[in-house]
């Protein structure tokens, strides 16, 4: 978290006393981001506990990411690129009626999905890749999502071209899905 960025008075706060930066992201009250919590409904194993942060913006990702000789573009780009996602569908479940949560899944043992979306157009897992081409570690995830989660519907975006379905997973390229991502009703 870049200090310099906040008003002086509570820079000072949070630098003087770094246990308020804490307080202060919990409370939302930056109002910089927010945090998806941990789907757990009917859960099978164990799971995380610590909810996951986004800035509410891309952009705003990029602008306060540090980055140095060791900071691949390419992490970078995925981890804005999985922010982008969050935008969209973020807005989607507040547009559609403000019926559906958006949460993620992770076990214990590192098995993740980056978004769950739960509420009465049914249950998405969907995990996103910045890489044009999808490797079977790319699904591990979403298949063990799968194996806890039967009647879920899977989604991976990546940056590639084509659509198919890999071990009950559709494949769909980022963009494909952004763009049919209406209020109302869930891309098919």
């Amino acid at each position: 978290m870049r200090l310099d960025l906040l008003d002086p008075a509570t820079s000072r706060d949070l630098s003087a006393r770094p246990e308020r930066l804490r307080e202060r992201i919990e409370g939302q009250s930056l109002l910089l981001g927010y945090r998806l919590p941990v789907f757990s409904r009917r859960a099978q194993r164990a799971l995380a506990v610590h909810p996951k942060f986004f800035y509410f913006d891309a952009g705003v990702f990029r602008a306060n990411r540090p980055t140095g000789p060791l900071d691949a573009p390419s992490d970078i780009d995925g981890a804005a690129l999985e922010g982008l996602v969050a935008q969209h569908l973020r807005a989607w479940c507040d547009y559609t009626d403000g019926q559906h949560q958006l949460h993620y899944w992770q076990t214990r043992s590192q098995n993740e999905v980056d978004f769950v979306v739960y509420g009465p157009l049914g249950l998405h897992g969907i995990e996103v890749k910045n890489s044009a081409q999808v490797r079977p570690e790319d699904l591990r995830g979403l298949r063990s999502f799968g194996e806890d989660y039967p009647e879920a519907s899977r989604w991976l975006l990546y940056r590639g071209s084509e659509r198919f379905r890999r071990d009950g997973v559709l494949c769909v390229p980022v963009e494909e899905f952004l763009r049919q991502l209406h209020p109302g009703s869930f891309p098919n």
